[in-house]
């Protein structure tokens, strides 16, 4: 089946795949675009995890202010000055601030969770669970939950994306990566609200 020139460069502008592997995708879909497009961005969010191995080093600070009430600053990092100054990275650190502006985060990932954090509420949610007489042997898998769901609050890429509550930030930020085919990482932000104290 012969595919359109056309729908190849679309599908590959679409997903930041090669051209050969759209024209592979669409071939495989028989034509069906949308078929095509979800594999397609299967492979382009795998290909952007193996980039995450690659250092990201260039990028900017992105600011964000609503209403003069709510100011962030985020550090968004990717490989390449080139791909720093795009529109597309650019989009994408204006969205990561917007939403740490709306949802306010207190950590950028799991990893930066302080252990005794961890383990502070690890006690009170297995007292909890031990006060409401929930079976000895079920707490420890109950609190696992509970913290998981706790903490995913609480970290940004983990939080469901206010323009789209139905993918993370994070896969927010993958899909862009694969987009331009560079790794990105979300470093560090900081978030100010008017009349909060720290």
């Amino acid at each position: 089946m012969a595919i359109d020139i056309a729908e190849i460069k679309r599908l590959k502008d679409l997903t930041g795949v090669g051209l050969t592997d759209a024209k592979a995708a669409l071939e495989e879909a028989k034509g069906d675009f949308d078929k095509a497009l979800a594999a397609m961005r299967k492979k382009g969010l795998t290909k952007a995890e193996k980039r995450g191995e690659r250092e990201a080093r260039s990028g900017v600070i992105g600011t964000y202010n609503h209403d003069g009430r709510i100011g962030v600053l985020v550090e968004v990092n990717c490989e390449t000055d080139f791909v720093a100054r795009g529109d597309i990275f650019a989009a994408l650190v204006k969205d990561v601030a917007m939403h740490i502006a709306a949802s306010a985060p207190l950590y950028v990932n799991s990893e930066e969770i302080p252990a005794e954090e961890i383990e502070k509420v690890k006690k009170e949610f297995s007292e909890k669970a031990a006060s409401e007489g929930k079976p000895a042997n079920m707490i420890d898998k109950i609190v696992d939950g509970q913290i998981k769901k706790h903490f995913a609050e609480r970290c940004l890429l983990d939080q469901p994306f206010v323009k789209n509550p139905d993918i993370t930030v994070g896969d927010h930020v993958k899909a862009n990566a694969a987009l331009m085919n560079e790794n990105v990482v979300v470093r560090r932000f900081s978030r100010l609200a008017l009349g909060e104290v720290a």
